[in-house]
């Protein structure tokens, strides 16, 4: 099963610290090009995404973009209740000791170190979380690659049914083609018997015989047709496979049209190189 290397996939997750969020993108490309947009704070991380991109995909470039939204509530500082009365009875210990006291100031109390906290974010657990996000959203790329493969594997089986009709159409028709072709000659020839050697007569046929000899050609394509829809529904990367096919098939194509000798045949020449260039188009978005 053939993938696309054009999709895209995001996944997101709530944590503590706020909102996680995967973009991943990719188009075609001869090799595989990771484009890592990180945070600061998970650069640290990149070698771990490249792994696993390496390991899920073959070809493609693909932008990979992290976010992280921080949630304002969880950053926001909270009172320590604790710490706060520890002082204000340290401070109250204190004034018991001397003759006068002023009343204890509250934002006194607040702007004293450990009073005001704000929430320690645990590292570790959330570059884990990150990571994991990131092989949901991988994941989700590759179904869409996938599912994209498989439409692109239809279209291109539909040209090679539409050449697998082609193929045989001329097959049947060399036969006759060639009789009218060695008709016009003999036709030709009786017009100007009294001038031309009988040899010229086998010369031609001859000449015809081996121009018109294209059963070479369309056992080729056949084979070419039928190695293409083997690669299509073979497991792995097949991209470069079907790339290096569809330029056999249009060399073949291209030695058919030069041996054409009757309209039909250049006809199909033409249309069996339109078909090729359709698949040769599409093969170009294959993994």
């Amino acid at each position: 099963m053939v993938h696309s290397m054009t999709a895209f996939a995001r996944a997101e997750r709530a944590e503590a610290q706020g909102t996680l969020s995967w973009e991943l993108r990719s188009v075609n490309h001869r090799y595989l090009e990771p484009h890592l947009r990180l945070p600061d704070a998970f650069r640290e991380l990149e070698g771990a995404v490249r792994d696993a991109l390496r390991v899920g995909l073959s070809r493609g470039k693909v932008e990979c973009t992290l976010r992280l939204n921080e949630d304002a509530a969880s950053q926001a500082p909270r009172l320590d209740l604790a710490r706060a009365r520890e002082l204000i009875a340290s401070a109250e210990a204190v004034a018991a000791l001397t003759a006068s006291s002023a009343p204890i100031d509250p934002l006194q109390v607040m702007a004293w170190p450990g009073v005001m906290v704000t929430q320690a974010m645990d590292a570790q657990a959330l570059q884990a979380s990150v990571l994991g996000l990131f092989n949901e959203a991988l994941e989700e790329l590759k179904v869409g690659r996938a599912r994209e493969g498989a439409e692109l594997a239809r279209l291109i089986n539909e040209r090679l049914d539409a050449m697998t009709v082609e193929i045989d159409t001329l097959r049947e028709q060399v036969p006759q083609m060639l009789a009218t072709q060695r008709q016009k000659i003999l036709d030709r020839f009786a017009e100007v018997r009294a001038e031309l050697d009988p040899a010229r007569l086998e010369q031609e046929l001859v000449l015809l015989a081996q121009k018109s000899d294209v059963a070479e050609e369309l056992d080729r394509l056949t084979t070419h047709v039928r190695e293409v829809r083997r690669v299509l529904s073979s497991a792995g990367a097949a991209g470069r496979r079907l790339d290096f096919l569809m330029q056999e098939l249009n060399r073949e194509a291209n030695t058919l049209g030069s041996k054409a000798f009757d309209p039909r045949s250049t006809q199909a020449a033409v249309n069996l190189k339109v078909l090729i260039e359709q698949m040769r188009e599409q093969v170009q978005n294959i993994e």
